[in-house]
């Protein structure tokens, strides 16, 4: 049997990334705060982290500020068209101790931890994207169109085109 090559990503212009790995916490807990937050705005996300009361929302809400940072600063990303699209949390290892019981006996204490990835979006991309469409005219707009549905990058650009 051939091994499959393990697929590569490909890096988009318009999206950054934060990842953070072996977090203490339970990936149940940091997927419950996850789960709130998936597909909001970048703004929106930080207030409603600040305002869970949830020990998961600090690093979750360091994560996401740097992964806007990250933005910013690589890929000249504006905050105000961030958006969170996709937010997933992995289990990682199992930190293991032992304390000592009664009669020589001893009790297994396991830390679980979690990796976190953040990925933001900058939606200003599909908006000057989607003025470009409307400057160019009709048949050049289908062939521009047509070409984005084959693209690895452009699939998504033309389903938020026809979204409108």
């Amino acid at each position: 049997m051939i091994p499959l090559k393990r697929l590569k990503r490909k890096k988009r212009r318009d999206e950054t990334y934060a990842v953070g790995q072996y977090i203490s916490m339970s990936p149940d807990k940091a997927r419950r705060v996850i789960d709130q937050i998936r597909g909001r705005s970048y703004e929106e996300a930080i207030r409603i982290l600040d305002l869970m009361p949830y020990r998961a929302c600090y690093p979750i809400f360091k994560l996401i500020y740097s992964a806007a940072a990250n933005g910013v600063h690589h890929k000249r990303h504006n905050e105000d068209y961030l958006v969170i699209m996709k937010a997933e949390v992995n289990k990682g290892t199992t930190m293991k101790k032992l304390k000592p019981r009664a009669r020589g006996r001893s009790y297994m204490i396991k830390r679980p931890t979690c990796h976190i990835t953040i990925v933001l979006r900058d939606l200003s991309f599909y908006e000057d994207f989607k003025a470009y469409i409307e400057l160019v005219s009709g048949e050049e707009r289908q062939k521009v169109l047509r070409d984005l549905q084959w693209d690895g990058y452009g699939a998504d650009i033309y389903e938020a085109y026809h979204k409108y």
